[in-house]
């Protein structure tokens, strides 16, 4: 099938806006031209691309599985550009980087802040997913990098940097003081509510195994999305749940958690910084994994 690899250039534009005239603009054209091109595209493909709406365009299955496709395409051409035309790693590029809120706070945002003032004119992307959303964009060529928390099961085309080994410690808000006094045996949480990450994530996995473990049958009373999102709501003495302990001290030590003290160990956990060894890097994404090493 022999399509003219423009009209793909602005099948991108199109679906990165979500707007016709928003698309044209950025690419220095106009709103009927473009339009011409991806009706033509749809033609061609057979296929409908694009949902039209009041407020623009929003992508079909078939739109987004495309885009997909030709957001990595586009984003290669880019990089490829840079580095021929003498824009290396010391001077310009863009990393990709995928993370959890937990890698995200107790180690990216250190490193990043280090890397940058070495690397100022990189720049830095970062999405952030759970564990195994974040590994599924990498996977799909969407990251240069995944910044995650364990545990995780990956193909053998990837490669595992652990980069720092963290606890989680069992925390609440100053209406469970009461509860610092004495370990407390993993079965007598049922009597208290719990907070914690919902079940799409590898966090809920693993407590449920820990506390299926001790023959405990767990069952979160609030689920969130986030670590961040579970801070507030412990703080606000809605339950209690685990967090990691570098995020957990500072607010024991302003008074507003209390830790709260298990007979049994919480499992052990650690941050790891993965890349498909299949896919080639780019000078910048080069540079980013070498000063990770160092």
């Amino acid at each position: 099938m022999d399509i003219n690899f423009e009209y793909y250039k602005i099948f991108y534009f199109v679906a990165k806006y979500g707007n016709i005239t928003k698309a044209a603009a950025a690419l220095g054209s106009n709103q009927p031209n473009v339009t011409r091109i991806m009706k033509l595209l749809e033609s061609q493909l057979n296929c409908k691309l694009f949902i039209r709406g009041a407020r623009g365009v929003s992508l079909t299955e078939e739109g987004e599985r495309l885009y997909a496709h030709v957001a990595i395409a586009y984003r290669n051409i880019l990089d490829a550009q840079e580095e021929i035309c003498g824009k290396d790693a010391l001077h310009g590029g863009t990393i990709e980087i995928g993370a959890t809120e937990t890698a995200l706070h107790l180690f990216l945002l250190q490193v990043l802040h280090g890397f940058k003032k070495e690397y100022p004119s990189i720049r830095i992307k970062i999405h952030n997913r759970n564990t195994l959303d974040t590994i599924r964009h990498l996977m799909s060529g969407e990251l240069d990098f995944a910044v995650v928390t364990s545990p995780f099961e990956v193909p053998k085309t990837v490669s595992c940097l652990k980069v720092l080994d963290y606890e989680e410690i069992l925390v609440g808000g100053t209406a469970y003081q009461q509860l610092c006094k004495k370990p407390m045996e993993l079965s007598g949480l049922k009597e208290y509510p719990l907070v914690g990450l919902g079940r799409e994530t590898v966090t809920y996995e693993l407590y449920k195994n820990f506390f299926v473990g001790h023959k405990v049958d767990m069952e979160l009373d609030i689920e969130v999305a986030t670590s961040d999102l579970m801070l507030p709501l412990l703080e606000n003495n809605f339950g209690l749940g685990f967090m990691p302990r570098q995020m957990a001290e500072p607010l024991i030590q302003e008074g507003k958690l209390v830790q709260i003290p298990l007979n049994a160990v919480p499992p052990k956990r650690s941050i790891q910084v993965i890349a498909d060894r299949g896919r080639g890097k780019s000078l910048a994404t080069g540079i980013f994994y070498k000063y990770l090493e160092a």
